[in-house]
């Protein structure tokens, strides 16, 4: 089903599920971890009488299986893990996690925004039911992205969240986005074509950077887990320096202090914190982004920016 983007995607698929299995259940399970749009679709519903359960994480960022195993109930309908961090870049065991809710017979949705521009992700080998994706994390146009509903095996029954109209089997009705559908059908392809030597050569970018940072300063800390993560994304922490002054004397170096949908704001990433950070140390952490149109040339120049940045800071 096409949509504007992995937000709307999140939305059709956790309240839509939520609304049209409501007859045999009230219970969600989600992450702590999870995109601001699944957790406001959640709180969404928690407000209209469902129930909610957070998982917590380890100090790598991942959920264990068990727990999601743990915090399924008769009344549980829809389990909504994504596939990797937006801040942190961790990927979660979907496999491992599939088999569960399969066993239960609970459905399973996954947020592949951040991931399926770099990891292969097969619906199938993953066991997912329904998954979210925007065109522009995989160099498509932005204003458009799709959720996959599973149509063979278990049913999938969806509620529109939009009215009037029959568009995309009634699931999501507007005049669709034409132009921006067959921009993200030419990225796919692009995508499928490019994305193995694509991951190893922005990998490769990000160790350069990732060792360079290690090697010439201390205090240094990367947060999440560095074998299940997709290749781009490097979060890191500088300890004793506030991230917001970081940024600021980088003016020429693209960093965030967390996801760009939540980057500026004051309460401290709700990710870090989830991962047992304290609030003043989840206030030292960036995330450094790589992708496609970087060269080695853009990390050379960001490692001797960034490593002089904080040394000024510390000497301040």
């Amino acid at each position: 089903m096409f949509t504007s983007g992995a937000t709307e995607s999140n939305n059709l698929a956790i309240k839509g599920v939520a609304f049209a299995l409501r007859g045999d259940g009230d219970h969600i399970i989600t992450t702590m971890v999870e995109h601001k749009s699944v957790l406001a679709a959640c709180a969404d519903l928690e407000g209209v009488g469902f129930n909610v359960s957070y998982l917590p994480v380890g100090s790598d960022g991942r959920v264990d299986p068990e727990n999601v195993e743990h915090a399924i109930t008769p009344h549980t309908t829809l389990v909504s893990i994504m596939h990797a961090n937006n801040e942190i870049g961790v990927l979660q065991p979907l496999q491992q996690i599939s088999a569960i809710t399969r066993r239960h017979r609970v459905l399973l949705h996954t947020d592949t925004a951040q991931s399926i521009a770099s990891v292969p992700f097969d619906v199938q080998e993953l066991g997912v039911d329904l998954a979210s994706l925007s065109a522009h994390k995989f160099y498509g146009p932005k204003g458009v992205g799709a959720l996959f509903i599973r149509r063979d095996g278990p049913h999938v029954p969806v509620v529109a969240q939009i009215a009037d109209g029959n568009q995309e089997q009634g699931l999501r009705s507007g005049t669709l986005n034409v132009p921006g559908i067959v921009g993200l059908g030419r990225a796919a392809s692009l995508m499928d074509q490019e994305r193995n030597i694509l991951a190893r050569r922005v990998l490769k970018l990000r160790e350069h950077l990732r060792t360079g940072l290690l090697a010439s300063l201390e205090g240094v800390q990367v947060n999440g887990s560095l074998c299940h993560r997709v290749p781009g994304n490097l979060n890191v922490s500088f300890s004793g320096i506030d991230a917001q002054d970081l940024i600021t004397l980088l003016p020429d170096v693209a960093l965030s202090e967390g996801s760009a949908c939540s980057s500026g704001q004051a309460a401290p990433s709700h990710v870090l914190t989830a991962l047992g950070l304290k609030r003043a140390e989840a206030r030292e952490a960036v995330r450094i982004s790589i992708g496609r149109f970087n060269t080695e040339s853009d990390i050379q120049v960001a490692l001797a920016s960034i490593v002089s940045a904080v040394r000024r800071l510390r000497s301040m």
